[in-house]
């Protein structure tokens, strides 16, 4: 590819259409109720998706609300560079989760929802499905955006 050429398509993940995004916020509200995460859990969680979906806008700001959250600057690198090995050990599967279920374009096979909730309760398995959907969200708006951005710059932006 020369310097001058321009990219034919944007490579992220985006809404393509008004039906989609309405089909998340659908079932983002089909998820509010109790059950709740810790600060730091959420971060790692929404982490862990931004660096599946790549949206510069929520890595740069999940990473800055991940270190007022208490989680040190070397472990959100790693985690926006898909690394969770070094997550707390209770936090782990949530966060491999997490992966797999941004992977697979925000789904995750009805038995590993199942296990998830086993393992951590249906109300906190409930608050990491709705965190996962809410930065799912901002990813994929993020994306929108910027591949309007990249339509209307020719490639450029």
């Amino acid at each position: 590819m020369s310097s001058t050429s321009r990219p034919a398509t944007f490579r992220k993940r985006y809404y393509h259409s008004m039906a989609m995004f309405w089909s998340d916020l659908r079932h983002l509200a089909s998820l509010l109720g109790r059950g709740s995460i810790s600060p730091a859990l959420r971060e790692r969680l929404m982490l862990t998706v931004t660096a599946v979906n790549r949206c510069r806008y929520c890595a740069a700001f999940h990473g800055y609300i991940g270190q007022l959250s208490g989680l040190p600057p070397e472990e959100v690198h790693r985690l926006l560079d898909g690394d969770v090995a070094t997550a707390p050990p209770a936090e782990l599967l949530a966060l491999l989760y997490a992966r797999q279920w941004a992977e697979a374009g925000g789904k995750a096979p009805p038995e590993l929802q199942a296990q998830l909730a086993t393992i951590y309760g249906v109300e906190q398995a409930r608050a990491i499905e709705r965190a996962l959907r809410m930065i799912w969200i901002g990813n994929l708006l993020g994306n929108t955006w910027d591949a309007l951005l990249f339509r209307c710059s020719g490639g450029r932006l």
